[in-house]
């Protein structure tokens, strides 16, 4: 399942997802580099979640290397200080935007989607904010985690809900409902 479909009950239908669908009900919903394994964590769950706040630290250290080089090439093409102050304000306005719209989007999804998808651009540009922000809920949870599994849980309940209503034999009850009394 792609990151931009979300099923509206927060769960793949059973068989709907690339696993084999042999338990009934809703499936969780996988993470990026944790897949389900954030449901029980198992499958090294800690390790995934280490490697997830160290790879996204030192993304986002060779990211605010890069963009050092960046500033030092716009020094040394002497384009003035007012350009050079307005770079370092962009990246660090694009930035914070960029870590908020990343941390909340951790635990709701957006009210809007178009309008985040109007922010994409500005989230490339802070992409570090972004980098931290997964850096630092690592540290709490597998990013997206407590979004995925309420929406799990609640579709749980609610297959549990309607499984419940339905009591009997769904073959006896046809054959019951369906038939005329006979006639002596």
């Amino acid at each position: 399942m792609s990151e931009k479909s979300h099923p509206l009950d927060g769960a793949v239908p059973s068989g709907a997802s690339s696993g084999t669908g042999t338990s009934p009900g809703p499936e969780p919903e996988p993470i990026r580099f944790f897949g389900t394994t954030w449901v029980a964590h198992d499958g090294r769950y800690g390790l995934r979640r280490a490697g997830a706040a160290v790879g996204s630290l030192v993304a986002a250290v060779a990211a605010c290397w890069v963009l050092r080089f960046a500033y030092q090439g716009l020094e040394i093409a002497d384009i003035g200080g007012f350009v050079g102050v307005m770079v370092v304000l962009m990246f660090a306005v694009c930035s914070a935007v960029a870590f908020r719209r990343t941390w909340d989007g951790f635990s709701r999804r957006p009210a809007d989607p178009a309008r985040e998808e109007n922010l994409r651009g500005l989230k490339a540009i802070g992409f570090v904010g972004s980098l931290l922000a997964y850096f630092f809920r690592s540290f709490l949870e597998a990013p997206g985690e407590k979004l995925r599994r309420e929406e799990y849980e609640t579709a749980v309940a609610r297959y549990a809900k309607r499984r419940a209503a339905r009591t009997g034999s769904p073959a006896g009850r046809k054959a019951s409902q369906g038939r005329k009394p006979r006639r002596k």
